[in-house]
C-alpha cells in the first residue's frame, strides 16, 4: 500500500554531496498519510485530508483537494476501497499517490520553511499547475474543467445543481477524455469534435480493461457520450462552442434495452413474510426493500418516509433526484413496517451493502430462478445465466412498483405521477413486463369480455 510514505530527505533536495543530493548523514524522515475524519457509518462526502509528518518538529494536516464517501475510503492504508459502486476509486488513488510524490520532490532543506501556508500552496499549484490554462474557458478542457468546479452549485434542468453521483460521471467523463487525447498524442478541442473523435473514442473506451478484466459494456459508454453532449450543449449555450456535428443523428449516446428484473406480488410476499427475526442485520434490510417496493421510491429517498410525511394515509415528499413533489398512498405493509419501528425506518447504509445483503434475504426467500443476461463488452456479446435473486439491487423495489402497479391495471398516467417519468415512452421502458405476461393480460381481458358478451 502506497498510502504511508517513508522517503529520505537526501532522495529529495540536490545539493553538492555524491550524485548531486545530500550526505546521507543529513537524512531525515518524512511522511505522508491520506485519511477522512468522519464518523464510521457517515455516508456524507467529506474532504480527503493529508497529514505530513518530518523529524519531530513537522506535523501538519490539511486538505487534499480530493472528497469521497467516507465508507468508500480506508483509513489505515490511505486508499479508495476497491469496491463497484466507487467508479473514481483508480482517478482518486492515482491523484493522491501524485500529490504525495509532488509535496516530497518539494519539500523545502529548512525545517522552518514547512508551514502549513507552504503545503495548502504546494497542493494549489498540484491542481492549478497553470493558472492561466485553467481559466481559458474556451478551449474544451478549460471549459469542462471550469463546468465541473462550478457543478455543486450550477443549476440542472431540474433547477437544483448536480448530485454526488453526477458529478462524479462527470469527472470520470473527462477523466476518459484526457486519457483519449493523452493516447492519440494530440489537443482535442471543440473543432475536433466530429465524426473520426467519436469513432476513435468509442474505439478507445471498448478497449478499456476495467475491474475484474472486463470491457466497458456499451451503455457505459453511452453514458460518457451523453455526458460528453451535457459539456457540448452548455457550451454551446455559453457561446464558448459554435461547432454543432455533436448534434447530428450519428453522434448519439450508444445504449442496448438493459435487463433488469422486478419482482412480482407473490416474490415479495415470500420476503416480506420471511423469519428473520434472528438476524437483525438482514430483517432491517428486508423492511428498507419492502418500503421501496410498495412506494416506488428511488433509494436515495427511502429515508424520507417517516410519520412527519404522512398525513391521512398519504406519504408526501420531495424527491432528491428531480425536486419532484408527489404523493403516495401508504401500502398496508408500508404501514406495518413503519409502526414496528415507531414511525421512523432504520437508517439506510451504502448501496454497495444494501446490494450485497438484499441478494441475501431474496436467496433465503425462495427467488432462485434462472435468467439470462447480455451484456455488450468491447463490442462483442457477453451473455450469463443468473440466478434471480444475484439480480436483486436496491432498484429493483422501484421496478417492482412500477411493474406491478401496471399488471394491476392502474393507469398509466396515475403510476407515472408517483414514479415522476415524463413521458409514457420512458415509462414503458422501465416497466418489467415480460412477453408472455401481456399475453396473458390480453387473455384476461379477452375473457371478462366474452362472459359479459354471454350474459
Amino acid at each position: 500500500m502506497w498510502g504511508k510514505f517513508y522517503i529520505c530527505i537526501k532522495d529529495l533536495h540536490p545539493d553538492s554531496g555524491e550524485n548531486g543530493y545530500k550526505p546521507l548523514n543529513q537524512c531525515d524522515m518524512a511522511t505522508i498519510k491520506f485519511f477522512t475524519r468522519a464518523k464510521k457509518g457517515d455516508k456524507k462526502i467529506s474532504n480527503i485530508y493529508l497529514r505530513l509528518r518530518s523529524g519531530k518538529d513537522i506535523d501538519l494536516t490539511v486538505k487534499s483537494g480530493e472528497k469521497i464517501r467516507p465508507d468508500h475510503f480506508n483509513n489505515n492504508s490511505g486508499t479508495v476501497r476497491n469496491i463497484a459502486d466507487e467508479e473514481l476509486k483508480d482517478e482518486i488513488n492515482d491523484k493522491l499517490r501524485d500529490l504525495s510524490a509532488i509535496v516530497l520532490k518539494n519539500l523545502p532543506k529548512n525545517n522552518e520553511e514547512i508551514t502549513k501556508d507552504w503545503l495548502e500552496n504546494t497542493i494549489n499549484r498540484f491542481y492549478n499547475p497553470d493558472q492561466k490554462e485553467k481559466s481559458d474557458t474556451n478551449n474544451l478542457f478549460g471549459f469542462i474543467e471550469d463546468f465541473i468546479a462550478k457543478a455543486p452549485t450550477r443549476p440542472t434542468k431540474t433547477e437544483s445543481p448536480a448530485c454526488y453521483k453526477q458529478i462524479r460521471e462527470y469527472k470520470r467523463t473527462f477523466h476518459y477524455l484526457k486519457e483519449f487525447a493523452k493516447k492519440e498524442k494530440r489537443t482535442i478541442d471543440f473543432k475536433d469534435i466530429n465524426s473520426d473523435f467519436y469513432n476513435g473514442f468509442i474505439q478507445y473506451l471498448q478497449g478499456l480493461t476495467l475491474a475484474k478484466e472486463q470491457h466497458m459494456a456499451k451503455n457505459t459508454i453511452g453514458k460518457k457520450i451523453q455526458t460528453l453532449k451535457i459539456f457540448l450543449n452548455a457550451a454551446t449555450d455559453e457561446g464558448k462552442n459554435n461547432n454543432f456535428l455533436f448534434k447530428s443523428k450519428s453522434f448519439k449516446a450508444i445504449n442496448e434495452p438493459s435487463y433488469n428484473i422486478y419482482l412480482n406480488e407473490d416474490e415479495l410476499k415470500r420476503i416480506f413474510e420471511l423469519d428473520l427475526s434472528k438476524d437483525l442485520r438482514l430483517d432491517r434490510i428486508r423492511d428498507l426493500f419492502i418500503v421501496g417496493c410498495w412506494t416506488g421510491l428511488r433509494y436515495g429517498d427511502w429515508n424520507k418516509v417517516d410519520k412527519k410525511n404522512i398525513e391521512d394515509g398519504f406519504l408526501e415528499i420531495k424527491q432528491s433526484k428531480t425536486g419532484g413533489e408527489i404523493v403516495i398512498p401508504v401500502h398496508p405493509n408500508v404501514a406495518y413496517i413503519l409502526d414496528k419501528y415507531n414511525g421512523n425506518l432504520p437508517r439506510i447504509i451504502s448501496d454497495q451493502k444494501m446490494r450485497d445483503y438484499l441478494k441475501e434475504v431474496a436467496k433465503m426467500a425462495g427467488i432462485t430462478g434462472e435468467v439470462e443476461k447480455t451484456i455488450t463488452r468491447g463490442g462483442l456479446p457477453d451473455t450469463k445465466t443468473l440466478k434471480k435473486w444475484e439480480m436483486v439491487g436496491t432498484h429493483t423495489g422501484r421496478r417492482s412498483f412500477a411493474t406491478n402497479m401496471y399488471k394491476m391495471r392502474v393507469q398509466t398516467i396515475t403510476i407515472m405521477a408517483i414514479t415522476g417519468h415524463k413521458t409514457e415512452a420512458s415509462f414503458l421502458k422501465y416497466i418489467k413486463v415480460t412477453p408472455r405476461e401481456h399475453a396473458q393480460k390480453m387473455r384476461e381481458i379477452w375473457s371478462k369480455h366474452l362472459t359479459k358478451a354471454v350474459n
